[in-house]
């Protein structure tokens, strides 16, 4: 008997997946939602007979019954990567030419067009053909865990019922995709929301945020959340070009956007992106530009990525939505550099979604450019929809005792003294123990992307500065000796503070890189900071190191290495640094070995298209065992690594007679320095 109600709970199953994909993934249901809630009830029906023969893959599981209290993270296996944008034709082209340049010479590109969906991404790893985990983005290299809630949205499948997973050999794969909110069926929860007194969203985008973060599962599958699949990441490559991918996705039950093209020249990009710059309106979902990639997998590899972005794929941003409004007033804001920020208030009005009523002006020399005052009417505009800015003023309507904007004289915050470098537009507070400046460098430390110490936000951080329990981001790491004081607090109940206390002993866990980017050196950020990381592997050879040796690092530039010897050669804070190693956090790599360093001194450049490894796999192991890794040919170069198509670099290494290897001769060379 069990067998047969095996079977028949499997068959079930499929029968369902397979109505699922019809009716989520490629609209063209084939029964009525009557005959489809029987299949389900009734296979809910036979595993509450048969608990034994229950799956987590089940399609009668995608709704889970325990609430999640914490999104663990998750690894990325490749980076997720932000896209550099562009916002005219000249940059598209100037993207083009220098894909061509990277290219050897002659070569054909092809590129693949889609809709840029404005979503929240999602990477999903599949495991024998059984959905295994879903992360967010996160800071790229990792994100939270969300696994439980993206089983809610039935147009991601749970199996993968095709044959191609033995084919291709995609027992441990990887797709990305973008996870949106229909315009209708964000327009009807907000009606919902309405209709119970609650707060509305402001636009599709921040309801599927907030929808993918909640820890009631029931709740997210009450939500009307899609997907549109775009990356498929397998270790054995199942095609050679996106595009391919593409339709391998669409074949493997995945939903891909429909509306991705392939082009054979950038003429025919711009007209994609052109149309679509018409026609985004007439679209059931948001979208916010174009996304272009090179369409073939190994001139991807051989193009590579820089700190942030792959240099085959750009975003072509849609011209920004704008709006009629007054500025009110204008202040100055001071962040943790120092620098002040002039922001105009202005009369409400909606735009692109949200209501805005601050703009920001950028810095004085932008406001006497555009002779912006306080009481002009002024446009605005989202800029890449998400940053409100004043784009120009209405001289007509301006009043006839209207007074030109200037700078201010003293700090607005402090009074102390300001200053402005000659190299720069911005103006600076000098004073390092201005409050703003302790609240922006409390704040940024705190931040998700730095030590990520929930219950650490701003509201939190103005008191405790305006209290003098904060003075500096050490001293959060004292403030388990007040555990007293910060119940006491207006509105701060022992449960909340006790959870900001162990929030702040777990961020001792966090790696060199993250503490590094916390400390809110001036240009330093998230990337270079792991590229330092993995080049000095600790704060004391970051410290012991020249500016020159600090400049030779690769994507590392002049202004980066000056900041740092200087924020690293401040008296105050090498005593704040003395006082975060005391208090536990990590200020060098878990691994540092120095059997491992055995390429340290020596400079690599990787040419031409490799076969076993990717170029980006071939920098990390470089610079894993301590070498550098230049994308110029010099006298300081030890090593040219040359695969096929190796192009002027090549050359070059000749005419200056560096030594010169072969893939065989890299493995080799670094298999015995392992």
């Amino acid at each position: 008997m069990s067998k047969y109600h095996s079977a028949n709970i499997e068959m079930l199953r499929n029968e369902i997946r397979r109505h699922e994909y019809n009716y989520y993934v490629i609209n063209q249901p084939e029964i009525s939602d009557f005959e489809f809630d029987q299949l389900m009830n009734e296979l809910i029906r036979l595993e509450a007979e048969n608990p034994h023969l229950i799956t987590s893959e089940s399609p009668s599981q995608r709704v889970g019954s325990d609430l999640t209290k914490e999104f663990k993270s998750i690894n990325h296996s490749v980076p997720m990567l932000s896209l550099s944008n562009t916002y005219n034709e000249e940059e598209l082209i100037d993207f083009d030419r220098k894909v061509r340049d990277s290219l050897p010479e002659g070569t054909v590109v092809q590129y693949v067009v889609e809709l840029k969906i404005d979503g929240i991404s999602v990477s999903l790893r599949y495991v024998n053909g059984i959905l295994f985990s879903a992360a967010t983005r996160g800071d790229g290299i990792a994100g939270e865990e969300i696994t439980t809630n993206v089983k809610t949205i039935k147009s991601v499948p749970l199996v993968i019922n095709n044959s191609a997973i033995s084919k291709f050999d995609l027992s441990d794969f990887e797709v990305r995709g973008e996870i949106f909110m229909d315009i209708k069926g964000f327009a009807k929860l907000n009606e919902e929301r309405a209709a119970k007194n609650e707060k509305l969203f402001a636009n599709p985008r921040n309801s599927t945020a907030g929808t993918v973060k909640l820890q009631d599962s029931k709740l997210v599958a009450q939500r009307p959340l899609d997907i549109f699949t775009y990356y498929l990441n397998n270790k054995k490559e199942p095609a050679g070009t996106h595009f391919e991918n593409l339709e391998l996705l669409r074949a493997l039950g995945f939903k891909v956007n429909d509306k991705s093209r392939l082009c054979n020249s950038i003429s025919e990009v711009l007209d994609y992106c052109n149309d679509w710059g018409i026609k985004r309106n007439e679209l059931p979902y948001e979208i916010d530009g174009i996304v272009i990639k090179v369409n073939s997998l190994s001139q991807q590899n051989i193009l590579g990525t820089i700190a942030k972005s792959p240099r085959w794929a750009v975003a072509y941003k849609f011209q920004a939505k704008q709006g009629v409004t007054r500025i009110n007033n204008i202040v100055w804001q001071v962040g943790r550099t120092g620098a002040l920020t002039p922001v105009a208030e202005l009369e409400p009005v909606f735009l692109a979604g949200s209501t805005i009523s601050r703009a920001t002006l950028h810095n004085i020399e932008e406001i006497e450019r555009k002779d912006i005052r306080i009481g002009d009417s002024v446009i605005i505009e989202k800029g890449g929809d998400v940053i409100p800015k004043v784009v120009s003023v209405n001289l007509e309507e301006r009043a006839p005792d209207s007074i030109k904007t200037k700078a201010p004289i003293k700090c607005p915050v402090c009074t102390g003294e300001l200053y402005s470098p000659e190299e720069e537009v911005a103006i600076y507070c000098e004073n390092f123990e201005c409050p703003a400046q302790i609240k922006g460098r409390i704040q940024h430390f705190a931040s998700r992307a730095a030590m990520d110490i929930e219950g650490l936000g701003q509201a939190i951080i103005d008191r405790l500065v305006d209290l003098n329990y904060l003075k500096s981001y050490a001293d959060i790491y004292s403030l388990h000796n007040m555990r007293k004081e910060l119940i006491d607090l207006d509105r701060q109940g022992e449960k909340s503070i006790d959870n900001l206390l162990e929030a702040i002993e777990k961020s001792k866990e966090k790696p060199f890189s993250k503490v590094l980017f916390a400390l809110g050196i001036r240009l330093v950020g998230s990337g270079a900071a792991q590229v330092l990381v993995r080049h000095f592997k600790s704060i004391k050879n970051l410290s012991n190191a020249s500016e020159e040796e600090i400049l030779e690092v690769h994507e590392i530039g002049p202004g980066i290495s000056k900041s740092i010897k200087r924020f690293l050669g401040e008296p105050g804070n090498q005593e704040l640094l003395k006082r975060l190693i005391d208090s536990g956090l990590n200020f060098e790599e878990e691994f540092t070995n120095p059997e491992e360093q055995l390429l340290l001194g020596k400079t690599f450049v990787i040419t031409g298209t490799l076969s076993s490894m990717s170029r980006d796999d071939a920098k990390q192991k470089v610079l894993d065992l301590g070498g550098k890794v230049s994308s110029t040919v010099s006298n300081k170069t030890d090593f040219v690594l040359v695969g096929e198509n190796p192009g002027s670099k090549y050359e070059k290494a000749k005419k200056l007679e560096i030594e010169i290897i072969n893939e065989e001769q890299f493995i080799s060379l670094i298999e015995t320095k392992i």
